[in-house]
């Protein structure tokens, strides 16, 4: 077997179907790590004929690394609910997966670029590079509850062709994601002996915010939806360190 796809779902009804559309036929295996959907999700991968696996959800590096486990490739591939498999991306995953030069190479995992859509199809101007495919001997685990990334022992590699990754699909899912996330980002920082929020903390975390995506990232380039992104950046890290400001106060 060469390649295992594994996909990490917690009710995502209305994006697994699309996103299995887009990697059938290119595995051996797709593995569907359910968190513990009350939609949907799970019934239309099996359809699919994906092997579904629930596994209570505690962060995103505990979901990799049970599919790690549980995949039986000699490559892996982790792709999201909410993101799609370009066919020029599909032709290059068949290709690396299979090229006898990673050995000699030692390449042991590839990096993807990944095009970020916002409120349906506006295209954000940054392209992400990130680590998705793996060679499943050299992944030693996923590491991070919030922004989690991988341990890999060898070289890293990069691919042509694009993950669609679309996201922040409607304010309300922001906001429920943000209200949940920014719980476990205070906590980290809470953990890590932050510095006691003042007052003038909150505008200095909310304009960078705000500046990396609005400027850094040129958010302005997509217009009002530029806009409307990077104030929503603003106001998730006014969520977190007010999160943490109650954290430090209660302590």
């Amino acid at each position: 077997m060469k390649l295992s796809i594994i996909i990490i779902t917690l009710d995502e009804e209305k994006m697994i179907g699309d996103c299995l559309k887009s990697v059938s036929d290119l595995a051996d295996e797709v593995l569907v790590i359910d968190g513990g959907s009350v939609d949907k999700t799970r019934e239309i991968a099996e359809k699919s004929g994906a092997k579904v696996f629930v596994n209570q959800f505690k962060d995103f590096a505990s979901q990799r690394n049970f599919g790690m486990e549980k995949a039986m490739g000699e490559w892996i591939l982790y792709v999201d609910a909410d993101e799609r498999v370009t066919p020029e991306l599909r032709e290059e995953i068949l290709r690396y997966a299979q090229d006898d030069n990673n050995k000699v190479n030692n390449i042991a995992a590839y990096k993807i670029n990944r095009k970020n859509f916002y409120f349906g199809n506006h295209e954000w101007p940054k392209i992400e590079k990130l680590e998705r495919l793996f060679k499943k001997e050299k992944l030693k685990g996923w590491y991070g509850k919030v922004h989690e990334s991988p341990k890999v022992l060898g070289k890293m590699g990069e691919l042509d062709g694009f993950l669609l990754h679309y996201t922040h699909r409607d304010l309300s899912s922001m906001l429920s994601k943000t209200l949940e996330w920014s719980k476990i980002e205070a906590q980290l920082r809470f953990d890590a002996h932050h510095p006691k929020m003042a007052v003038w903390r909150f505008p200095r975390v909310m304009l960078t915010a705000f500046w990396n995506s609005y400027i850094t990232q040129k958010g302005y380039k997509v217009g009002v939806v530029g806009l409307i992104e990077s104030i929503f950046q603003a106001f998730s890290a006014f969520i977190t360190y007010a999160r943490l400001w109650e954290l430090q106060n209660d302590a």
